[in-house]
């Protein structure tokens, strides 16, 4: 398989590959750009935002891209989207008013009660 092939496969644009960028749904375009950053094969990628604009299916698929990124990538996620950082990453940096708030594992973030006051509503699922 050409590389190109693998990438549109890991990024599940496999059943739109021949439409043009303009005709792709703004999840798909999202999803390109993923591939985009993936196709130079570097160490380490900074995703701004990803989940912006998405609709909860397209975040869903977000989550499985990311989560299936080979091993040797590092990745750092800026995002506000809590539902999605908190399941796509191995340890987590918050920082509240320019400054780190609070750092550790998805599952300590989420139950931090100064977190889920300021960041989840007081509670989170």
């Amino acid at each position: 398989m050409h590389a190109a092939d693998n990438l549109v496969q890991a990024v599940h644009l496999t059943a739109v590959k021949d439409q043009r960028v303009a005709e792709l749904a703004h999840g798909q375009q999202r999803q390109l750009e993923i591939a985009l950053a993936l196709a130079g094969a570097p160490r380490f990628v900074l995703f701004d935002e990803p989940a912006a604009g998405l609709s909860p299916t397209e975040r869903q698929e977000l989550i499985e891209i990311l989560t299936s990124l080979p091993a040797h990538i590092g990745y750092i996620i800026i995002e506000h989207d809590m539902d999605v950082a908190l399941r796509v990453v191995e340890s987590v940096t918050m920082m509240h008013n320019g400054r780190v708030f609070k750092e550790g594992l998805p599952q300590e973030i989420e139950s931090d009660p100064e977190v889920q006051e300021l960041y989840l509503g007081g509670g989170h699922e």
